[in-house]
């Protein structure tokens, strides 16, 4: 609980220190490509989670096909 109450207490100067630190020690270019990794694995989840919602919709719809017998169809 001590570690969520440090992040939210560092004043917006903090920040921009911080990012100045992390800049210098790796680079623009190591952080850029960190950056790009990151979106990468965001897109991926996303399309992991539509196809997921999507397999599970199908499943959904198979299981509520009309399972009427044909000969009963007709005797409405």
């Amino acid at each position: 609980m001590a570690n969520a109450m440090f992040i939210t207490n560092i004043p917006p100067v903090g920040w921009l220190l911080i990012a100045v630190v992390v800049l210098v020690l790796f680079g623009r270019g190591k952080i850029s490509s960190l950056m790009g990794e990151v979106g990468k694995g965001i897109t991926s989840f996303k399309k992991g989670v539509k196809e997921g919602t999507e397999e599970l919709e199908a499943a959904e719809a198979e299981a509520a096909r009309d399972i009427t017998p044909e000969d009963s169809k007709d005797k409405v």
